[in-house]
């Protein structure tokens, strides 16, 4: 059974990620699963260049094939941030509730037709020879006035689905493994990992 590490220590994130791959049959493990793994410094200026550090570096270390995965939200009154930035929006000590406040405040003036935002992941797979791809995906919505619903974490609260009238935590964790952004570019992983595989036994 091949392995993937995921160049993650969050567990939440690595749960949702476990739940998307349980199909593949693969092993999936987690820098909390290894010591003394190398210190990572997300200091990218996007999804992409974070992701791929994150691979690459665990990946060279660990000679293994590793999955390096950035996300975040974009909101369109606000210049496309927190962006990059959305796990430490509120600061160095930042938390999912602070963060959801930071930026409810932003948008305290901000009428509801202009609330459009986008959650986006980008997935880089890299293994001891180098890199292999880098797969994204998105999903539209807009921001609610106040945090609804306990599922999920980061600003699924405040994350409105119009088409189902609920937030990522309100909705179905079912439904939000299939419309995700999350979902959709683990989608496009899968492809690249088949194809890998027959790869690797041709």
């Amino acid at each position: 059974m091949m392995e993937l590490i995921v160049a993650t220590r969050n567990k939440k994130k690595l749960a949702e990620i476990k739940g998307l791959l349980a199909d593949t049959g693969m092993t999936v493990t987690s820098l909390a699963d290894y010591k003394d793994m190398p210190k990572i410094e997300e200091d990218g200026m996007t999804f992409r260049e974070n992701a791929i550090k994150k691979a690459a570096t665990i990946a060279l270390y660990t000679k293994k094939l590793v999955m390096g995965e950035d996300s975040g939200i974009e909101v369109r009154a606000l210049h496309n941030a927190p962006g990059v930035y959305s796990a430490r929006y509120s600061g160095p000590q930042a938390t999912d509730k602070k963060n959801n406040a930071k930026l409810l405040r932003a948008l305290t003036k901000v009428p509801a037709n202009k609330r459009q935002a986008r959650y986006r992941c980008c997935v880089a797979i890299v293994d001891a020879n180098g890199l292999i791809d880098v797969v994204e995906g998105s999903c539209s919505g807009t921001i609610a006035r106040r945090p609804r619903g306990t599922n999920g974490f980061g600003y699924d609260p405040l994350f409105f689905i119009p088409r189902y009238k609920k937030t990522f935590g309100e909705l179905d964790p079912a439904i939000k493994a299939q419309i995700s952004h999350r979902a959709r570019a683990l989608k496009k992983f899968k492809k690249v990992i088949r194809k890998y595989c027959r790869c690797r036994r041709g």
